[in-house]
């Protein structure tokens, strides 16, 4: 492990929307997309597939706009076109920076990016292609988290990395407890149980339905997608 030599053939990379923000309160850092992008470059190096779920958070959450009294179903349709927008400024700096990128929604838009095929995701990964699913699953009701793993699940992925700001699943949370203790390895069920902070519960039980195994990382530490990718001791790794 650590030896610069990818772990994994196939990752599903799931990225907040609020991971692009950086230091910003709203929208799009294009320095952090930058950084984001050097890593998944060298990741693609190593000679890995790369899939990409992304969130909308830092434009549009639906449940938000629901806790505010918007439907449901429209506010999830909202939070859908903001991942596609989070999708297309990633795919830019991606490619930008040498990445062959194909951008593939749940809900047709034709004019900005390709609709969602297994079949062709598959191919445009076995070719090198970083693969982005935007629009989440295409139905209201439903976190991108749980895009990821379904996704994750299609594509046959081994594994579903969530890039996130902390460095790993803790018993309580670390920014109003300083006595929160990290865990290294979980299983599926201890986290559904213990009713800790990982991903949705729909999400995590489709993993562990799956037998697919989630590592909980933070994304602010440069070079953790590739030292995750090579299996290095880094955040919280959960297995069935």
């Amino acid at each position: 492990m650590g030896d610069g030599v990818a772990r994994y053939k196939r990752i599903l990379l799931k990225l907040s929307g609020e991971a692009l923000m950086g230091e910003q309160q709203f929208g799009i850092d294009i320095r952090t997309l930058n950084a984001i992008s050097v890593q998944v470059r060298e990741v693609v190096a190593l000679g890995v597939e790369v899939a990409i779920v992304i969130g909308g958070g830092n434009i549009f959450r639906g449940l938000k706009g629901s806790a505010a009294g918007m439907d449901r179903a429209t506010a999830d349709y909202m939070g859908m076109l903001a991942t596609v927008m989070n999708g297309m400024a990633l795919q830019d700096a991606l490619e930008k920076h040498h990445v062959e990128t194909r951008l593939m929604t749940a809900i047709e838009m034709h004019q900005v990016a390709e609709p969602y095929i297994r079949r062709r995701a598959e191919r445009h990964m076995e070719k090198g292609r970083v693969v982005i699913f935007g629009a989440g699953t295409g139905s209201p009701y439903f976190t991108t988290d749980t895009t990821a793993a379904l996704r994750a699940t299609e594509i046959h992925a081994d594994i579903v990395m969530k890039a996130t700001k902390v460095d790993g699943v803790y018993d309580k949370d670390p920014a109003t407890h300083s006595d929160a203790v990290r865990f290294d390895r979980l299983t599926h069920l201890d986290v559904l149980k213990q009713g800790l902070r990982v991903m949705d519960h729909t999400a995590i039980t489709l993993c562990a339905e799956n037998k697919l195994p989630i590592l909980v990382f933070d994304l602010t530490d440069p070079g953790n997608i590739v030292r995750a990718v090579c299996g290095e001791p880094i955040g919280t790794f959960v297995e069935g």
